[in-house]
């Protein structure tokens, strides 16, 4: 065997390429050995987490006589004459193997040299299944004290340093498999956003709430202002639209007689990218026959304090070093109040756009060309005085009629409609309307936005007909929210970026090159 060797991985190894040759190297080593190097299947008895749990009380030098079996990647190697000690992870944490060559030989007996091949053809990254009798070792170190492996999967490609992990935080969301491996909070994260949605969706059954499909391709987008992803189906030669809400569809379930739907799904909106936006997204949209937008207030109020509850086992989150309290009550504000307290301006009082303006300008806040009305700009103040102040949770309520097509009209308060919108941590995190109901109304403010797309307006809905249809068979009064779930995560998880929060977040496309990495070599210190 000596002579067929495969050179030894080390700091002399540099380049991927040279990791990568001496790997696959290994890896016809092992089948000139008669070792299967990609394995089809193993079960384990238990995992690591379970292990560590069960054996807690285990004193130092003990060993149980019950065999188990388990699998996971070796994260961590050290290498003596005899004896070896591997790091073993699995979904659930970590497990130490320790590996003596008399027990080992003893044990795979019809396997020649089993130990010293374990030790040279092994690396870190690599996928091994072991079986073997729980010990404490001498230094206090809870042990699977090996009797045989199986090499379940050769890596080809060497783990970051374990110290260091990946300092690149693009490569991080490019490579998310090897941030998994690697990083433990990553894999909690991802939990815990299964968990968040998970939450959100018993509590509405418990609630009896259906969650209906709707058409991700549509044939008109609407529902939100935002730029839509284009597509053509050549079969029925028509153009189609990834969906930027699920809005309008979840309506026509209710005019249908369904009153209590919602969706948890993807969104898609060709906008820009940032901490806070994803171009693919994911939202909860609820729809309540006979309620309205202090109806939901309630409703939005349970989803984010049950899921927090059921997640965190607390109302009082940490985030980014700040305690946000999730406890109600929540406070409620109007635009026009909080937009007076923070800067001043009662837009109340102005009569006229250029008035309105002047104030704005002098109030050091800038007027985009797009502000053709009093109630954009005061969007426009609240946007740039008041949005990333709302720390604490704050439903601010009452929005300016031209910036919410599909909201019912104010029962008091002229020019606005029955709308709010949540804030916790200086971020958008719900939306909710009374709903338009009124089909003649409705029409008339699609037809307006569908002339502001035909100025140029990228982000205008058009004029869906069919929806319009529908609610010319009558809609009931109605109460609709709309949750970003990656926001409720990033806030639940203290994740300051949403690509901390989507598995795979989309990136700027980049040519794949093998670029030159120095590795440590495998520490050699005692457990």
């Amino acid at each position: 065997m000596s002579s067929n060797q495969p050179p030894k991985e080390s700091k002399s190894a540099s380049t991927l390429e040279e990791i990568r040759a001496t790997r696959l190297e290994k890896v016809e080593q092992l089948k000139r050995l008669n070792l299967i190097p990609y394995a089809y299947k193993w079960k384990s008895t238990n995992t690591a987490a379970d292990l560590q749990d069960k054996y807690i009380d285990l004193k130092d030098g003990e060993e149980i006589d019950l065999e188990v079996a388990i699998a996971g990647r070796i994260i961590a190697r050290r290498v003596f004459g005899k004896l070896a000690f591997f790091n073993l992870q699995d979904e659930t944490g970590t497990i130490q193997l320790y590996l003596d060559k008399k027990r080992i030989q003893s044990s795979m007996d019809n396997f020649p040299d089993a130990f010293n091949n374990l030790k040279k053809l092994t690396d870190t990254g690599d996928i091994l299944g072991v079986t073997g009798n729980i010990k404490r070792t001498e230094k206090g170190e809870l042990s699977v004290n090996v009797n045989t492996y199986t090499i379940l999967t050769k890596s080809l490609l060497p783990l970051p340093d374990k110290w260091h992990g990946l300092t690149d935080t693009e490569k991080r969301y490019r490579q998310r498999y090897v941030d998994l491996i690697i990083n433990p909070q990553a894999r909690q994260t991802f939990r815990r956003r299964a968990q968040i949605t998970a939450s959100i969706r018993r509590y509405l059954d418990e609630k009896g709430f259906i969650e209906i499909e709707t058409p991700v391709l549509q044939g008109e987008a609407g529902g939100a202002e935002a730029r839509p992803f284009a597509t053509y189906h050549n079969t029925l030669e028509m153009d189609l639209y990834l969906r930027i809400a699920t809005e309008l569809h979840l309506k026509r379930l209710i005019v249908g007689g369904f009153e209590k739907v919602f969706e948890l799904g993807r969104i898609f909106r060709n906008e820009g990218v940032s901490t806070k936006h994803n171009p693919e997204f994911t939202s909860i949209e609820v729809y309540q026959a006979y309620a309205d937008y202090f109806d939901m207030m309630e409703l939005t109020v349970n989803i984010i304090t049950t899921a927090a509850q059921d997640t965190l086992g607390t109302l009082k989150v940490i985030y980014q070093g700040e305690e946000i309290d999730l406890s109600t009550p929540w406070r409620r504000v109007t635009m026009h109040e909080i937009v007076k307290e923070k800067s001043g301006l009662d837009f109340h009082q102005f009569k006229t756009l250029e008035e309105a303006k002047k104030a704005v300008r002098k109030a050091g806040i800038e007027v985009p060309d797009n502000c053709l009305s009093i109630g954009k700009l005061l969007n426009e103040a609240f946007e740039q005085t008041v949005e990333e102040t709302l720390t604490q949770p704050t439903f601010v309520l009452d929005f300016p009629v031209e910036i919410s097509p599909l909201a019912k009209p104010h029962r008091s308060q002229k020019g606005l409609v029955e709308r709010f919108e949540l804030y916790i941590v200086g971020r958008e995190l719900a939306n909710s309307f009374s709903e338009l109901t009124d089909p003649i109304e409705q029409r008339q403010r699609l037809e307006k936005q569908a002339a502001q797309k035909a100025t140029g307006d990228l982000e205008a809905q058009g004029v869906d007909e069919d929806f319009l249809t529908a609610l010319e068979y009558g809609m009931p009064p109605t109460g609709g929210l709309g949750i970003g779930i990656d926001r409720l995560v990033m806030l639940l998880t203290d994740s300051v970026s949403i690509r901390d929060v989507i598995a795979f977040p989309l990136l700027k496309s980049q040519s794949v090159a093998v670029k030159s990495c120095e590795y440590n070599a495998d520490k050699k210190v005692e457990s």
